[in-house]
């Protein structure tokens, strides 16, 4: 249907990073990230316009170098979090840094749809130089607490970020040397257990640390049979989470029960570098993958919302009044979205449409789908 047509935004440089713009809860809002070697990095805003399918931008400029990765605020939602290449005295370093848009870019966008190369500001830059490299910086899952945690090397870091003061102090006592273990590749906040815990993938096996203690709580040895790529927490339901990774497969995990996954999913023939649960209908499990692919799959055996929708008795479907029957859901393949023509790097979920989603390739190709409205039905009803 035209209006289940997916949009498709080309930048003009590479980009792997993407990210709903976690606090915008009423417009449908993405931030990306470019990765190019010679010219200035930037950030794309994103602003979907579902009502007419069409996509409104700004880009902001980037001054420091390749951008590896990228977080939104929970609390505040023209405040960001990236991990970039720097050059320092002719050696290339990675480094964190905490930005907000600029004040008046919505006003310029609802003008002219696009807005010049305005410079994002730096509120303030993350330290972690004693520490290793960093991978990853996670915001708070509920936006109650001003608390960042980043991942570097062997270390779990913790900073108190003041936005008032442009200010973000680390806590020394909560970094974590994990020894003799592989460095950390990718990591997640678990949104439950009162935000006290968080899973971190260690080359092929999966942690998880009490992030009060700074103790493991659980492991999940050879969770894929190569490096586990990334993680998510299922939304509704604790102890759950999927993971991905090189061995093209994607796993859900009952963390209580590690050493055996729930469910193993095949459907990418390459690499798997990002799974993303629905937060609102967590059947609802999008992957991407190396393979140019974007899988959106139903785990229902597995879901919060395992019970099924209403349909018609075929018996019945001439009489006036049709016996309505309830039909057990399956999981499977709902929809295999294939616009991307390069590896697909990063997927994610809007924020304020439970049914919208973008994806990212490394040409620099954002895509802009929709979960089918047959399947959308099914739920609701």
């Amino acid at each position: 249907m035209e209006d289940e047509a997916p949009v498709i935004y080309g930048l003009e440089f590479p980009a792997r990073a993407l990210t709903a713009q976690t606090a915008e809860t009423e417009n449908i809002r993405f931030l990306v990230g470019t990765q190019s070697l010679r010219a200035e990095n930037q950030i794309h805003h994103i602003d979907f316009d579902d009502e007419n399918n069409v996509i409104n931008k700004n880009v902001f400029l980037h001054r420091e170098g390749e951008i590896w990765y990228i977080s939104a605020s929970t609390m505040d939602k023209d405040v960001l979090a990236t991990c970039y290449n720097k050059t320092v005295d002719s050696r290339t370093e990675v480094q964190a840094a905490v930005w907000r848009l600029p004040s008046d870019f919505d006003n310029s966008m609802n003008e002219d749809h696009t807005n010049s190369h305005q410079p994002l500001q730096l509120l303030c830059p993350l330290d972690f130089s004693d520490y290793g490299e960093i991978k990853c910086v996670l915001w708070h899952p509920t936006g109650e607490a001003s608390t960042l945690l980043g991942l570097a090397d062997n270390h779990i870091l913790l900073w108190d970020l003041n936005v008032a003061s442009a200010s973000a102090k680390i806590f020394s006592s909560t970094s974590l040397e994990v020894k003799g273990q592989p460095k950390m590749t990718s990591g997640k906040w678990n949104p439950h257990h009162k935000c006290a815990q968080v899973a971190t993938a260690n080359d092929t096996a999966i942690r998880g640390w009490d992030i009060r203690t700074m103790q493991q709580v659980y492991v999940i040895e050879n969770a894929h049979g190569q490096l586990v790529r990334d993680l998510d927490f299922n939304p509704n339901k604790q102890y759950y989470l999927a993971s991905c990774g090189d061995d093209c497969k994607v796993k859900f995990w009952d963390v209580r029960n590690p050493s055996t996954p729930t469910k193993t999913l095949t459907d990418h023939s390459h690499w798997v570098w990002s799974v993303r649960y629905n937060h609102f209908h967590d059947q609802l499990v999008l992957s991407s993958s190396s393979d140019s692919r974007v899988i959106l799959n139903n785990v229902v055996s597995l879901s919060s919302e395992p019970f099924g929708h209403l349909v018609e008795s075929e018996e019945n479907s001439d009489s006036e009044n049709n016996e309505r029957v309830h039909e057990k859901p399956t999981d499977g393949v709902i929809a295999t979205y294939e616009e991307h023509e390069d590896s697909v790097y990063q997927v994610d979920w809007s924020t304020a449409d439970p049914w919208i989603f973008a994806s990212l390739s490394y040409d620099g190709r954002l895509v802009i789908n929709r979960v089918p409205r047959t399947e959308k039905y099914k739920i609701l009803l």
